[in-house]
């Protein structure tokens, strides 16, 4: 684990955690392109009341606009939780570098948990993936959030 990327993914913690200060599932995204965050999100699930609000996915959005092309090849995504079957796929039509992701999701992982969308030879597009950065503490995080919805 590199020093920059345990730094960027203590960014996403950071989102991570105003997402559960919104009562939002804590996940943090950052969009880094030459070595400049030019986007970051959190789940916007329930303020917007859209499945479709994942972190990843805000992040992508805005990064794409101010970079004014829908394509990100030279774009590294770190997010605190491995992405799902969607965004997996939007971070493989926008052409991302490279994904960087801290705590596995062995429910709906689709970068190496359940699927691996982001390395498969099938599609146009492979991304460099690399995984368990800061996981536990995204675990933490993750944990708290969900112990206290079930106590609720």
């Amino acid at each position: 684990m590199s020093l920059r990327d345990e730094e960027r993914m203590r960014r996403c913690l950071a989102l991570a955690r105003s997402a559960d200060q919104r009562d939002e599932v804590p996940v943090g995204a950052i969009v880094v392109i030459g070595g400049e965050v030019v986007a970051e999100a959190h789940n916007e699930t329930v303020a917007q009341q859209s499945s479709l609000a994942h972190a990843e996915l805000l992040a992508l959005q805005r990064a794409q606009l101010e970079v004014g092309d829908r394509y990100l090849s030279d774009a590294e995504v770190y997010v605190t939780l491995e992405p799902c079957a969607m965004c997996a796929g939007a971070l493989v039509l926008a052409r991302v570098r490279r994904l960087i992701f801290a705590a596995r999701d062995p429910k709906a992982g689709a970068c190496g948990s359940l699927y691996n969308l982001c390395v498969d030879p099938r599609l146009n597009h492979e991304i460099e993936v690399v995984s368990d950065i800061l996981a536990e503490d995204a675990g933490a995080v993750l944990q708290s959030f969900f112990q206290r919805r079930r106590s609720s």
